[in-house]
């Protein structure tokens, strides 16, 4: 499944699983067909997410945005309330229903409370999402520096681009240049689980970062790296290479 497809069925999963709820709880409404019921409830959703899709971006990053967290919440909920009240309204038409004119500052804070709750978890579940993967490379670099503080103090603040296996050495490849030290393949890789990187030989372990190009020389696939030093691509790793999209 495409990354783009998922982003169309996990919403458009959440708006008929809620729908599906507000149907089976009889919110409003118990008399009519549950069917009927839960297409009014879809569309209802349906109008609100879309709603939701343009006012929450105008409110909460562009016109309002050194607002209070509360203020804004509260301005968005007021607008999607709107179009989401008067389909409802309208539905309640469709049914047969009667809808008094005085009833209908009422139904619009009902309304209004839900889009907030909403409007609220929506934020917060977003921004939650918008910020693992920065928090994943905050700790990714805090790694990496670790490691390289067992490097003498001249490559401590340079990049990390690979670590070979030599003998009983480990060869660290930086763009400050290479440096020996006394430590195994198997213990460095350890130390750099998280990172954007991989194994691509049993004595070569590579960041992504580090990789400036591809070749191939007599059928086996080599990683240039940014010094211009090749690391190989052994069988075992040719999968994991590809998928890395290094390949």
């Amino acid at each position: 499944m495409t990354e783009r497809l998922k982003q169309f069925v996990r919403p458009a999963a959440v708006l008929v699983g809620l729908a599906a709820l507000f149907t089976w709880f009889g919110v409003y409404d118990v008399s009519s067909h549950p069917v009927l019921r839960f297409v009014m409830w879809l569309v209802t959703m349906s109008v609100g997410g879309v709603s939701a899709i343009w006012i929450i971006p105008a409110v909460f990053d562009w016109r309002f945005a050194q607002q209070n967290f509360i203020v804004r919440v509260a301005l968005a909920a007021a607008l999607i309330a709107l179009p989401v009240t008067a389909s409802l309204i309208a539905f309640f038409l469709v049914l047969g229903a009667r809808v008094s004119l005085g009833a209908l500052p009422m139904q619009y804070l009902y309304v209004y409370a839900v889009c907030a709750v909403m409007v609220t978890g929506g934020v917060i579940v977003s921004r939650a999402q918008a910020a693992a993967p920065l928090l994943k490379a905050a700790e990714a670099q805090d790694v990496v520096a670790r490691f390289m503080q067992q490097l003498p103090v001249k490559y401590r603040s340079a990049n990390l681009w690979a670590v070979s296996s030599e003998d009983h050495y480990l060869r660290v490849h930086t763009s400050l240049g290479e440096e020996l030290i006394l430590m195994r393949l198997a213990d460095a890789m350890a130390d750099l689980g998280g990172t954007d990187g991989l194994q691509t030989h049993r004595s070569w372990w590579v960041a992504k970062d580090g990789v400036a190009d591809t070749r191939r020389e007599g059928g086996k696939l080599l990683l240039v790296l940014q010094s211009g030093k090749a690391a190989p691509v052994s069988r075992t790793y040719a999968s994991a290479v590809k998928q890395a999209g290094l390949g």
